[in-house]
């Protein structure tokens, strides 16, 4: 995966496509950097975590962003949470998100919001690096809202 962010470095400096190269000069920046603290090479699915974080900060900034009235930077974080979803496996729509969720809440015998937990427990390592948490959790939350 490294090697992929290392190639497409190269294609976007030969591109001159300064936003791409910024982002995933950064992207590589992060994952190197987790690899130090972690202290060993990482894999693909440690990589996955940390693109996801990266794109979790861009959105929140954005946010703020949208709260200051900068047009511009919101642009700007768009622009690099597009570059940065291109490194991630496809994501899963909310349809197949509500498909898992209502078998795992009938594994586990779910059936109020109290059952939240239960649910994203067993729920979340399966998509892990396939949709956003907080997706998933909306989702959740909308299948046992429906039980009460």
């Amino acid at each position: 995966m490294l090697k992929l962010l290392q190639d497409e470095m190269k294609k976007a400096m030969k591109a001159k496509d300064k936003v791409r190269l910024s982002t995933i000069r950064l992207l590589i920046s992060a994952v190197k950097n987790e690899a130090i603290a972690k202290k060993h090479e990482l894999g693909e699915e440690e990589i996955i975590t940390v693109i996801q974080r990266e794109i979790k900060q861009r959105r929140n900034a954005m946010e703020d962003f949208k709260k200051g009235e900068r047009a511009d930077l919101v642009q700007q974080a768009e622009a690099e949470i597009a570059v940065l979803e291109e490194f991630l496996p496809k994501q899963l729509t909310d349809a197949e998100i509500e498909t898992l969720a209502r078998q795992i809440a009938a594994e586990v015998g779910a059936t109020t919001l109290k059952d939240l937990g239960k649910v994203m427990g067993k729920l979340m390592p399966q998509v892990k690096g396939k949709a956003d948490g907080s997706r998933v959790q909306t989702v959740v939350k909308k299948i046992l809202g429906e039980n009460a």
